[in-house]
């Protein structure tokens, strides 16, 4: 089932349960590696993504177990080896497997990753940082193959607070010799629950001021129990479907406190917006009111959540301006929101002007990568009549059941 069809026009109204961080857990997935014992990872999200690590962690000859509340991972068996191109070359986050492998027997091969094209996405700081810590690139058979004599500490500046780059060096840096100092460090929450993981294993990590992380490495590491925090791009996705659709939900387990911008900029729009011991409560405002938008590194407004606000603006009360600084080709979807009658003037790859319209009508439109993907599940859920969305294997790598969320909020969504 690769098409998803929408009944639009219809409030959401109920509560739906957020399901755990897709961002947080595969670099955790991928730290397992470093223990050679068990570890339990809770709350583990079934996505694509996911499944696509574990079938790379048992490529690699660890014993993996989905149970009711999560995955039971074995690494004490892991055996050296290039991994598989199919999993590596549709998942960005496979990546983050090359720190970790470093780290357990200090040479790799795979392929170069791949993922959604939102944008170049190079990964030349990654490269960059690992060669400080002794880590030596070549080609193979055009594969990258990396291996280090013996990984040691640095002292690294990013010039960019890149997320992946930051955990390749956590990873790496917790099985070197010495102490690696990180300057620049993103400071996402999947950054600071890829920490709390290590160091429930047995490493020393100290965040040692802003954007600089202390990693002392050379500790031996052990399984342990850990429970992976809520998604907030999801809780956030659905947050701003009930602003853009109308109604009043209740988002369940929401990680309230990693959402600090998400919740001033849906305040902006009009929601009125609660915080419980519950989660979210969001009520829909009448019709969105218009804003600028700027995406940032965290803690400011994150790019994953871009697309479906500027689907929820495209029946905004006004003139919108957003503004991409993350990704150069974040606005794929605007020639999709056109079918539907939206009116989104392109000012060059970074920004655009959207003049709010009374009304969406139904199209068939496709997704092109993942959050673009769920945006336009959100217009479908704005506009009047049945919309088709198709090529929804990309929103599935990141939302476990984005129809029965829908659904359980009221809304008319099948996948077909």
């Amino acid at each position: 089932m690769n098409s998803i069809r929408i009944q639009g026009g219809i409030a959401l109204q109920g509560k739906v349960l957020i399901q755990g961080s897709k961002n947080a857990v595969l670099p955790v997935l991928a730290a397992t590696l470093l223990t050679q014992e068990c570890s339990c990872i809770r709350n583990c999200p079934r996505i694509t993504d996911v499944h696509s690590m574990v079938c790379l962690l048992k490529a690699l000859g660890c014993h993996v177990c989905w149970q009711e509340r999560g995955i039971v991972i074995d690494s004490s068996r892991m055996r050296e080896g290039e991994l598989p191109q199919e999993a590596v070359t549709g998942m960005r986050s496979s990546l983050c497997l090359l720190g970790a492998l470093l780290g357990r027997c200090n040479e790799v091969v795979m392929e170069y990753p791949g993922g959604c094209v939102i944008g170049e996405r190079p990964i030349d700081l990654h490269l960059s940082a690992l060669r400080q810590m002794g880590v030596e690139f070549t080609e193979k058979a055009g594969k990258l193959r990396a291996a280090a004599h013996k990984l040691h500490g640095a002292h690294i500046r990013l010039p960019f607070p890149s997320v992946g780059a930051t955990e390749n060096i956590i990873l790496a840096g917790v099985m070197a010799e010495g102490d690696t100092v990180l300057e620049g460090a993103a400071l996402e929450p999947e950054i600071r629950t890829l920490c709390r993981f290590l160091c429930c294993c047995g490493a020393w990590i100290d965040c040692a001021g802003e954007n600089r992380l202390v990693i002392h490495g050379g500790r031996r590491l052990y399984g342990t129990d850990f429970t992976v925090p809520s998604d907030r791009i999801v809780a956030g996705t659905y947050l701003f479907g009930c602003i853009g659709a109308g109604g009043n939900v209740l988002l369940e387990h929401a990680p309230v406190e990693e959402m600090g911008a998400v919740l001033e900029t849906a305040r902006r729009m009009g929601g009125h917006v609660c915080v419980s011991s519950e989660g979210i409560y969001v009520q829909a405002p009448e019709r969105p009111h218009s804003l600028e938008l700027i995406t940032a590194p965290y803690p400011g407004f994150p790019t994953d959540l871009q697309s479906v606000v500027l689907a929820v603006q495209a029946m905004g009360d006004g003139c919108s301006h957003i503004r991409e600084t993350i990704f150069e080709n974040r606005f794929r979807i605007v020639e999709e929101l056109e079918k539907m009658g939206a009116c989104i003037e392109r000012k060059d790859s970074r920004s655009v002007t959207v003049r709010g319209v009374r009304s969406l009508h139904a199209a068939c439109v496709e997704a092109r990568e993942l959050r673009g993907g769920a945006a336009l599940v959100v217009a479908g859920l704005m506009a009047q009549g049945e919309s088709l969305v198709r090529g929804c294997s990309y929103i599935y790598r990141g939302y476990e059941n984005i129809c029965r969320d829908f659904r359980e909020l009221g809304a008319r969504v099948t996948s077909v």
